[in-house]
């Protein structure tokens, strides 16, 4: 335990942000650089090591919690950065990007604010950068076994990881032009510098794994070569059919899916755009879908320089604390989020559902008609009398996605069979039902969170590995069917 009453001297601190004004400005990362070192010894002692650590069950990925905040606790950054890689590939993705279902869990958050537990995080792996404690793990020995991995997010990377330690040879495949999936194209700069993704991908180089760029399985090369070359296929393609929203008007420009503008914003800061062919600049913009892509959509819009950004969710606001009824501590609850993009400025309208979009001559969106919405008998329902309209001159739909892409073959070309949800369906070691392929990730689960996906990566890696040599030494952290507290 690292102080025994560190939870009753010291009280939650966190990350401090740079001022909304000031970081509007740039597309760097939200936080003061340096400013949670010397507060994390401190907030690390207020973890209690309790007899049953829920934070262990609320993170997918079974991180260690109580044992590296001890060592952070104790500033002995090189231990703790050990028992963090022992059970995550990617803190520092997960450091900067997970919602956190492990603070949810905390035993002290039952009366008080939880520990600091992704702060602490993400503050040892950043030291271990630092201090050069993250080293390439170079296998002893090569099995012989070839793998192909498609897709380069974080469920790829994990698997792809995970497999080459294990001794074999792996090749990722990924259809943009640079590795990352979600996490190059979809998150923005601000929320991760892609720095943090580009080390790690030296790292694995140097382990041994291959990448290839720019080659879509099903289009660019049929399933079927690809079986016939490789020993085994994880697939990692992610859910990327998006929820559309098919009400009058949609036809008009100006109206994209979240992952046709924010990608464009990212390509910029790669050097491929001078500024974005899609742009916020001077706009009206609003975006449609009040989760986490949405509030990406509304933070690239203030750095853009958009005249106004409005944020549209068709539920009722969610609550400011805990329901204990509905939602009891350990579960992951549905709270109002304030994230930095909202820091920002904008206007954020609940209980609303768009009825149609408003073109000016030219087929250019210009206004949104919008209505309230209630519950009525579990039923929502529109009421009536509350029909307005707002100016729309940029419009993003934010609102999730649906399931694997259908569109380039992959699924017919391995005969693959899909669940109930329109995801690819597997077994308990993350297998299809085409032996030798197997699934990780949103395209298996169906959307959802950055450490499921790499906990799902890691794990049919250890099925993968199974199926090629008849055991494995490979840690599992879940299997398909689980959903432990953070669902």
């Amino acid at each position: 335990m690292a102080d025994p009453k560190g939870f009753l001297n010291h009280g939650r601190e966190v990350a401090t942000s740079r001022p909304a004004e000031e970081r509007k400005k740039d597309w760097n990362e939200v936080y003061v650089p340096g400013s949670l070192l010397p507060i994390i010894s401190k907030q690390a002692s207020r973890c209690m090591d309790c007899g049953i650590p829920f934070c262990h069950n609320g993170c997918p990925l079974g991180n260690l919690i109580p044992e590296w905040n001890d060592y952070a606790y104790r500033e002995d950054w090189g231990a703790a950065s050990d028992r963090l890689h022992a059970t995550n590939n990617f803190p520092e993705f997960t450091g900067r990007l997970c919602p956190a279902p492990c603070e949810s869990a905390c035993v002290l958050g039952i009366n008080q604010p939880p520990v600091t537990i992704k702060n602490v995080e993400v503050s040892i792996i950043d030291k271990a950068w630092e201090t050069g404690d993250v080293a390439p793990q170079i296998p002893e020995r090569l099995s012989g076994k070839t793998v192909a991995v498609v897709g380069s997010g974080p469920a790829g990377l994990a698997a792809a990881q995970q497999l080459t330690r294990a001794g074999h040879t792996v090749a990722v495949y990924e259809r943009a032009d640079r590795i990352g999936g979600l996490l190059r194209y979809g998150i923005p700069e601000f929320k991760m510098e892609k720095r943090h993704i580009n080390r790690r991908i030296e790292q694995m180089r140097a382990e041994g794994t291959k990448f290839r760029t720019g080659v879509e399985i099903g289009r660019d090369m049929p399933a079927t070569a690809l079986r016939k070359r490789y020993d085994a296929v994880v697939l990692a393609v992610g859910a990327t059919t998006a929820r559309d929203l098919p009400v009058p008007g949609r036809e008009l420009k100006g109206i994209h899916q979240a992952m046709e503008y924010l990608p464009l914003a990212n390509k910029v800061q790669e050097g491929d755009y001078v500024s974005p062919p899609i742009t916020a600049e001077g706009k009206h913009v609003v975006v449609i879908g009040g989760g986490d892509t949405g509030a990406d959509c509304v933070g690239t819009a203030h750095r853009q320089g958009a005249a106004s950004v409005t944020q549209l969710e068709i539920m009722p606001r969610p609550n400011d604390e805990r329901d204990p009824v509905a939602q009891p501590w350990p579960t992951f609850p549905m709270l109002y989020k304030v994230t930095s993009a909202h820091e920002e400025g904008g206007e954020r309208v609940y209980s609303v559902s768009t009825t149609h979009f408003e073109g000016d001559e030219d087929g250019n969106v210009q206004w949104l008609h919008l209505t309230e919405v209630e519950f009525v008998d579990g039923k929502l329902t529109q009421k009536p009398g509350t029909e307005r309209k707002i100016p729309a001159q940029l419009v993003t739909l934010a609102m999730g996605f649906t399931g694997t892409d259908r569109e380039n073959g992959l699924v017919e070309q391995f005969g693959l069979e899909l669940d109930e949800r329109g995801s690819i369906a597997r077994d308990a070691d993350f297998q299809t039902n085409v032996p030798g392929v197997f699934v990780a990730g949103d395209a298996g689960r169906g959307q959802s969170l950055i450490v499921w996906a790499i906990a799902e990566g890691r794990s049919a890696a250890r099925g993968c590995d199974r199926f090629l040599t008849g055991a494995s030494a490979l840690p599992a952290p879940i299997r398909p069917t689980d959903r432990a507290l953070a669902v």
